[in-house]
C-alpha cells in the first residue's frame, strides 16, 4: 500500500492548509512563538504594574478594586490587546504601514511613532537609574542605611540604629521611647520624617535643583548608567527580532524569580499580613465611585501598551496563520496576574516596615518613583543582608524596564525600515538601531541634569496620556466603520482560520469604544495640575506637557488633510472618499497568503517575489522535509500524522 507524505501544520495553521513557508524571507519572523509571547509579556509587563497597580488597588478600596479592574480587562483591554495583535500579524507591517488600510489615517502611524519616542526617552532614564542603585547596593552596607553622610541634613531620621552606638545609651533610649509610646506615636504622625533613603535620592543621587527651569549640572554617575542602558538595548537588539526573541528567554521570566523570591522573604516578616490586608480588603462602597471606575479602565489601557505601537510591530513578525487571538488572552491576563502579584511583594514590605515604625500602612505607601527609590529600599534596609535584596530588587526593575524598551525602540526602527523599504535599509537595519539608540540617549541627557526628575514626571504625566487613547479610539473607528467590520472580520477568519467570537466582534464595534471615551472623559474631569512632592510646577512647564500631549494627536489631522490633498478627484468628497480606500498593497505580505480579495495583479508592492530557481529549490526541501517527518514507531514501523498541531 502507497504511504503518503506527512503533512504537518505548526504555529496554530489553518486546518486544510497545505504545508507552506509561512516565512519572510526578507523581513524576518520570530524564531518561535515563545519569543513573541514573552516579548509581549515583557513589553506589557513593565514598571506600572510594581510601582503604580498597587498603590492604586490599596487606594481605590482594596480587594473590591479588583472587581472593575477585571471588568475593564474582559471589555476593554483583552478586546484592544487581540485587535493590535491581529492588525500588525496579517499586514505583516509596522505603525506605519499597517495604515495601507486606509491611507487618510496614518497620521494615527505617526502618532503612535511620537509617543513611543517619548516613552523610549524617559523610561531608559528609569532604567538607568535602576542600575545606579544597583550598582550601589554592591556594597557590605547600603549607603541609604544611616544618616551619618554628608548628604544628610540634621533632620534626617532613619529607622535602624548605628550599630556603633552604645548599648547602654540605646536601652536608656528604648526605653524612655516604650513610656512616651502614645506621645512617641503622635509625634511620629504629625511629623513629616525625611528618611535616609529620602535624602539620599534627592540630595545624592539626584542631587535634585529647586525648580524645573534651574537645570545645573548633568550628573555624570546617571549619565554613564544611561550610556549603559542604552548599550544594552543596543546589543539587545542589534539583529533585530532573531537577537532579542533569545534575550527575553531570560529578561521576561527572571523577574518572576525575583518576585517569588522577594514575596517568600516578605510574607515572613512581622507585619506583613497587616501590609497585605491594607492591600485587598475590600471597601465596597467605593465600587460607586465613578473614580475607582476611571483608575481601573485608565490601567488596563495603560498597561497593556494599547496605542504605542509596540503590539502591532511586535505582531508583525509572526507567521501569517499563528493564532493571535490565543496569544492576546494569553498575555493579557498574565499582565494583570502579574500586577496582583506585585501587589503581595510591595505591601508585605511595607507592612513590615510600618510595624518596625509603629505608624499605619498609608504612612509608608507611595508610589512611582517614590516606591521604587525611597519607600522601597529604605524597608529593605532593615532586613538581614539587606544588600543581597536590594540587588535583586533593583535587578528585578532593571529586567521590566528593557522589556518594554526592547519594544519601543523595535517599534521605530520597524516603522523606519519599513516605510523606507530599500533593500540597503533592510540589510543595514542594524545601523538604523544603532542611529536611533545614539538620538535617545542625546535626547535622554537633559533629564540627567538636576532637574531632571521634574522633566522625567512630566513626560511620564503628558506624553502617554489622554493621546494614547485618542489615538486608541480612532484606530477603532478607521477599521471598524472606515475600512468596515465585515471586512476586517473575514480578514481575520481568512488568517486564523476561524472568524473573531461574536463578543470581540461587539467589543471591537461598540463596547470598547464606548470605554475608551469614557476613559477620556474621566482623564480631562480628574485633570490636576502635575506636583512633584511640595513642588508644583510652573505654568510655562504644564503648557509644554500639553504640547508634548498634543504633539502625537496633531499628527492625525494633518496628515488627513495632506492625503486628501494628494488624492485623485475633482471634488473635496471624490478625494476623501479615496483617501479612504485601502491600497492596492494592503493585504498579506506573502504571495501565497494573497488569495480571494487579495489575488489582484496590481498588489505585488510588498509581495515577496522569488525567482523560479529559488522557488524549485524550496519546493525541493519541502519534498525532503516531509520524508524526514514520518515518525519510526518503536517496532520498525512508520506512523502518518494527519492531525494539524495546535
Amino acid at each position: 500500500m502507497e504511504e503518503k507524505p506527512f503533512s504537518v501544520i505548526v504555529n496554530g495553521a489553518v486546518p486544510g492548509e497545505p504545508v507552506k513557508t509561512d516565512k519572510n524571507s526578507r523581513r524576518g519572523n520570530w524564531g518561535n512563538q515563545i519569543e513573541f509571547i514573552l516579548t509581549s509579556v515583557g513589553y506589557a509587563v513593565g514598571l506600572g504594574n510594581v510601582w503604580r497597580f498597587p498603590y492604586l488597588c490599596y487606594r481605590n478600596g482594596g480587594g473590591a478594586f479588583m472587581f472593575p479592574y477585571f471588568i475593564m480587562l474582559v471589555f476593554c483591554g483583552i478586546p484592544l490587546f487581540f485587535l493590535e495583535l491581529s492588525f500588525g500579524q496579517f499586514a505583516s507591517q509596522g505603525c506605519l504601514g499597517v495604515w495601507r488600510i486606509s491611507p487618510m489615517f496614518k497620521g494615527v502611524g505617526y502618532g503612535m511613532m511620537v509617543v513611543s519616542t517619548y516613552i523610549g526617552i524617559y523610561y531608559n532614564v528609569v532604567i538607568c537609574i535602576a542600575f545606579y542603585y544597583f550598582f550601589s547596593s554592591m556594597t557590605n552596607l547600603l549607603p541609604w542605611t544611616y544618616c551619618n553622610n554628608p548628604w544628610n541634613t540634621p533632620t534626617c531620621n532613619g529607622v535602624v540604629t548605628p550599630t556603633g552606638i552604645n548599648n547602654t545609651l540605646a536601652n536608656v533610649t528604648r526605653s524612655l521611647v516604650t513610656k512616651a509610646a502614645e506621645v512617641a506615636v503622635e509625634v511620629v504622625n504629625k511629623t513629616k520624617r525625611t528618611s535616609p533613603s529620602e535624602e539620599y535620592w534627592k540630595h545624592y543621587v539626584l542631587q535634585i535643583s529647586d525648580d524645573i527651569g534651574n537645570f545645573g549640572e548633568v550628573r555624570l554617575p546617571i549619565l554613564g548608567c544611561l550610556a549603559v542602558s542604552w548599550v544594552v538595548v543596543f546589543l539587545c537588539l542589534i539583529r533585530g527580532v532573531k537577537s532579542s526573541g533569545k534575550v527575553v528567554y531570560f529578561t521576561a521570566t527572571f523577574p518572576y524569580v525575583v518576585l517569588t523570591i522577594l514575596f517568600i522573604r516578605g510574607i515572613t516578616l512581622e507585619g506583613a499580613v497587616t501590609g497585605i490586608k491594607y492591600y485587598l480588603t475590600p471597601q465596597w462602597h467605593k465600587i460607586l465611585d465613578a473614580k475607582v471606575w476611571g483608575d481601573a479602565a485608565s490601567q488596563i489601557f495603560y498597561s497593556l501598551g494599547c496605542a504605542w505601537g509596540g503590539l502591532i510591530t511586535m505582531a508583525s513578525y509572526n507567521k501569517f496563520h499563528n493564532n493571535c487571538y490565543r496569544d492576546s488572552i494569553i498575555i493579557s491576563i498574565t499582565n494583570c496576574a502579574t500586577s496582583v502579584y506585585a501587589g503581595f511583594v510591595i505591601f508585605s514590605i511595607l507592612g513590615f516596615m510600618a510595624h518596625h515604625l509603629n505608624v499605619d500602612v498609608s504612612e509608608v505607601a507611595d508610589h512611582g518613583p517614590g516606591l521604587a527609590f525611597v519607600a522601597y529600599p529604605e524597608a529593605l534596609t532593615l532586613l538581614p543582608i539587606s544588600p543581597l535584596w536590594s540587588l535583586l530588587f533593583f535587578f528585578m526593575l532593571i529586567l521590566l524596564g528593557l522589556g518594554t524598551q526592547f519594544c519601543l525602540l523595535e517599534t521605530l526602527v520597524t516603522a523606519i525600515v519599513d516605510e523606507i523599504g530599500t533593500d540597503w535599509i533592510v540589510r543595514n537595519k542594524t545601523v538604523v538601531t544603532g542611529g536611533v539608540a545614539i538620538v535617545g540617549f542625546l535626547l535622554g541627557v537633559p533629564l540627567t541634569t538636576q532637574a531632571g526628575i521634574y522633566w522625567l514626571l512630566l513626560m511620564d504625566n503628558y506624553a502617554a496620556s489622554f493621546s494614547l487613547v485618542i489615538i486608541s479610539c480612532i484606530m477603532c473607528i478607521c477599521i471598524m466603520y472606515v475600512y468596515g467590520h465585515k471586512k476586517y472580520f473575514k480578514d481575520v477568519e481568512m488568517m486564523l482560520g476561524f472568524p473573531p467570537p461574536i463578543f470581540f466582534r461587539v467589543c471591537w464595534r461598540f463596547v470598547s469604544p464606548i470605554i475608551i471615551s469614557f476613559i477620556l472623559i474621566f482623564t480631562v474631569i480628574q485633570y490636576k495640575p502635575i506636583t512633584y512632592n511640595d513642588y508644583v510646577y510652573p505654568g510655562w512647564s504644564l503648557a509644554i506637557g500639553f504640547l508634548m500631549a498634543m504633539s502625537s494627536v496633531i499628527c492625525i489631522p494633518i496628515y488627513a488633510l495632506y492625503k486628501i490633498a494628494k488624492s485623485e478627484g475633482t471634488t473635496f468628497l471624490e478625494r476623501l472618499k479615496n483617501s479612504c480606500k485601502p491600497d492596492v498593497k494592503w493585504g498579506p505580505a506573502l504571495s501565497e497568503h494573497r488569495i480571494g480579495l487579495y489575488a489582484t495583479p496590481g498588489s505585488e508592492g510588498e509581495v515577496e517575489v522569488r525567482p523560479l530557481k529559488e522557488e524549485l529549490k524550496e519546493k525541493e526541501d519541502e519534498k525532503r522535509d516531509e520524508i524526514s517527518l514520518t515518525i519510526q514507531g518503536s517496532n520498525g514501523s512508520t506512523a502518518h500524522n494527519t492531525t494539524p498541531s495546535a
